[in-house]
């Protein structure tokens, strides 16, 4: 069992540091009769790996560098998303001029582009294929505005996608936040570090083991329970734009937490029951979580069923991880060489990343590669 159960954490930890590198476009349509706009946004991380724009090397990209290389931007967006209109090509009519916006995962390109198709638009099929060979982890968002449409997850690759006025989507965004959680493995260290010490008790300032395995499951469900509702929370208000606090000082937070409950698993110090930290933390993640729904914009009613699905599916990612490790957790929490090693060694190795998280997001440090 020990054998089973290092090799997990020590995959976690040796891919965290790829926390929040989630890669995400955002593509929105909006059709007015025949004529339709549309604009997407490509994160310039993305294409500064796949078109190497920055030309200085050194570590940034200037405006410049990204407005000389406008015309390889376009080249790439337009290979990577193309479109019908009702099963008919549409006519390009113009662009509008090189910017850039700001998402909550960075700085984008922004490309918008002009287009007049041969009859009144009732639905678009999407044939996307961003960064499909250079990276299998990217998707794109897309929503389909000014019509009542609900937003969907295009995946590279996977063939044309039919977006229509009041098309399905909510279980797209199930697998979004399944993904979303997968690749935020802060959360998921964060989940960690509680489920290594779910399976004792607080005596004091140490831990012992639980006598049985009903309390530890009892502790473990509600420690998520707490998490669960603390984030659903701050994802709601996050992601309909009722707050909107600084993605910088979120991440930050996100890693302190992080940093604080690996802590606590060496030497309890928290004050009160666990699952209440347990829910003040969650409520930064919440914020953390809303990045994708929040950079398409939505509100009111368009934005609910997305949220649903979002939320759905970060909780179905949250119980595997729990399934996954909870069962070796009890098995393994009288055993000698867990007090001695695993929680000890676990806990210090994330609290070790997580200072190294919070360094990089709150002084705008590059220590990890």
């Amino acid at each position: 069992m020990i054998r089973l159960f290092l090799p997990l954490l020590l995959l976690l930890l040796a891919t965290a540091a790829q926390a929040h590198q989630a890669s995400e476009a955002y593509l929105r349509y909006h059709v007015d009769g025949a004529d339709v706009e549309q604009r997407l946004d490509i994160a310039l991380r993305d294409l500064d790996r796949d078109l190497a724009l920055d030309a200085d090397g050194d570590g940034t990209l200037s405006w410049g560098e990204v407005r000389g290389r406008w015309a390889d931007i376009e080249r790439l967006a337009a290979d990577g998303v193309r479109f019908t209109a009702d099963g008919a090509a549409c006519r390009r009519l113009g662009d509008d001029g090189p910017q850039l916006d700001e998402h909550s995962d960075g700085m984008h390109a922004v490309l918008v582009s002009h287009w007049r198709c041969p009859t009144t638009v009732q639905a678009l099929d999407i044939d996307y294929r961003l960064f499909a060979v250079t990276d299998a982890g990217h998707r794109g968002l897309v929503r389909l505005a000014g019509a009542g449409g609900e937003p969907r997850v295009l995946v590279p690759g996977a063939g044309p996608q039919r977006l229509a006025a009041h098309g399905p989507g909510w279980g797209s965004f199930v697998v979004e936040g399944m993904t979303h959680i997968a690749s935020g493995l802060d959360h998921l260290l964060f989940l960690a570090t509680l489920i290594l010490v779910a399976v004792w008790r607080r005596d004091g300032q140490a831990w012992v083991p639980r006598a049985d395995a009903r309390s530890a499951l009892a502790e473990t469900l509600k420690l998520v329970t707490a998490f669960t509702v603390a984030h659903s929370v701050t994802l709601g208000l996050a992601a309909s734009g009722a707050i909107d606090p600084p993605s910088r000082w979120v991440e930050s937070l996100i890693a302190l937490t992080v940093l604080l409950a690996a802590l606590d698993n060496l030497r309890p110090f928290m004050p009160g029951p666990r699952w209440g930290m347990v829910a003040v933390f969650g409520l930064v993640h919440g914020v953390g979580f809303a990045g994708p729904l929040k950079d398409l914009g939505l509100q009111g009613r368009e934005l609910m069923l997305p949220l649903l699905g979002f939320n759905v599916g970060v909780e179905l990612g949250q119980l595997a991880a729990v399934a996954l490790l909870l069962p070796l957790a009890l098995a393994l929490r009288g055993r000698a060489a867990y007090r001695r090693w695993i929680v000890p060694g676990g806990s210090s190795a994330i609290a070790a990343l997580a200072t190294l998280w919070l360094a990089e997001r709150s002084l705008a440090l590059q220590l990890l590669p």
